[in-house]
């Protein structure tokens, strides 16, 4: 028989899905954990609220509360879906995700375009070292091909014309936020300022990295962070679980 996820990572870029799979493997490892993606193909509009109720379908067949995990536009994606349907989760784990929820890569990479009139592939190099920060020149033309094409699919709501606003804040339930101490995209001081919003629960930390995909790069340091969040918000059955297995993980 199926069971359901405990634990669902969102994905609401295909062409990002691969930097989620290491981490993803580590939890998978102490918790039962799905990924639930967002596809969008080029003749559709740029909808969150769509997404929004797509999600929603899945969760309403899912029929338990489950923790959500999500990075950059995904986090954004769970974040406004906490607010909506507060019942349906149990706690969210936002990644590189800032006070001001719609500042994203979608809005650096634009902001780069109107500040710096020069060739797109100039502008993308740019925008590939700040998120997965790379010196490597293989590394870097591959990087750019990937970018290419996720702005193409992102879900992102920003372009050259529009910068939309989204409410600054928590959620009811329980709320994980961990960002990267050099990350260009969202910033320490970006992540610093979630401290008024924040309630008691509520757990901010920042990863000693330089990437925005901080995740992607020290899986396992961020993934030690999730599971020490996911024990204090479970339930009785699932903590006691990880309080056994955080034992055999070692500190970092």
């Amino acid at each position: 028989m199926f069971k359901h996820p405990d634990v669902l990572w969102l994905n609401t870029n295909t062409y990002f899905k691969r930097f989620n799979l290491p981490i993803i493997k580590y939890l998978s490892r102490q918790v039962s954990i799905g990924q639930w993606e967002y596809e969008q193909n080029q003749d559709e509009g740029c909808s969150l609220e769509g997404a929004i109720a797509l999600l929603d379908d899945y969760l309403t067949m899912v029929k338990k509360p489950v923790h959500l995990i999500g990075h950059s536009t995904a986090g954004v994606l769970g974040l406004l879906y906490a607010r909506k349907y507060p019942e349906k989760i149990k706690s969210l784990t936002l990644l590189g995700v800032g006070v001001n929820p719609s500042k994203d890569w979608v809005e650096y990479y634009y902001n780069l375009r109107k500040n710096f009139p020069c060739r797109r592939e100039i502008i993308l190099t740019r925008l590939s070292h700040h998120l997965f920060h790379y010196q490597n020149h293989y590394y870097q033309k591959a990087f750019l091909n990937i970018l290419d094409k996720a702005l193409l699919y992102s879900l992102s709501p920003h372009s050259l014309y529009e910068t939309p606003n989204i409410t600054k804040g928590g959620i009811d339930k329980p709320l994980m936020v961990c960002g990267s101490s050099e990350d260009a995209i969202i910033s320490p001081q970006d992540m610093e300022q979630w401290q008024p919003y924040l309630k008691k629960e509520d757990y901010l930390c920042l990863i000693n990295q330089s990437s925005h995909f901080f995740h992607y790069l020290s899986p396992q340091c961020v993934g030690q962070q999730i599971l020490k969040f996911l024990n204090a918000t479970s339930d009785d059955i699932l903590k006691s679980e990880l309080d056994k297995k955080i034992l055999d993980l070692g500190r970092y």
